[in-house]
């Protein structure tokens, strides 16, 4: 494969990730949390970056989509981690524990809460989440990008 080809075939697969999520979304009516929206960023640009590599190649473009890859990537082991109760999350959109609050103070933070939480795991296959299988194939991509670098 040619060097355009490989930056056109990883900003497919951005391009492809990001069906996918909307599909989740639209089609599967699973609605994003804050931190699924954070991994589509990256994938937007890594599409932008391979459009603009298509036409013309320069190794640094090759480099940014992998850093976009890469980020989404880790955003993505992130937000698995946070599933899994390996770490905590981001307090706007984890449950936090009340801890000492009356059952006014309860209720308000609870009617504040977002209505989508980012430590519920919505959908999963063979033991990964979204966000699980957004690392994996990202992690894939960039390696791709780097390839496309390389040559």
């Amino acid at each position: 494969m040619t060097k355009q080809q490989l930056l056109v075939l990883a900003a497919l697969g951005s391009a492809a990730m990001l069906a996918a999520a909307f599909g989740f979304q639209y089609i599967g009516d699973l609605p994003p949390c804050k931190m699924c929206i954070w991994q589509r960023w990256p994938h937007g640009a890594a599409v932008a970056i391979g459009l603009i590599g298509a036409l013309v190649y320069h190794r640094g473009l090759a480099l940014l989509g992998a850093l976009a890859a890469l980020t989404t990537a880790a955003i993505g082991l992130y937000h698995a981690g946070v599933e899994q109760d390996w770490w905590e999350g981001p307090s706007t959109c984890t449950a936090q524990p009340l801890g000492e609050m009356s059952a006014a103070e309860a209720l308000a933070k609870i009617l504040e809460a977002p209505v989508v939480r980012c430590d519920d795991i919505p959908w999963e296959l063979f033991g990964l989440s979204m966000a699980g299988w957004n690392a994996v194939v990202s992690l894939g991509l960039a390696l791709i990008w780097l390839l496309a670098a390389r040559r």
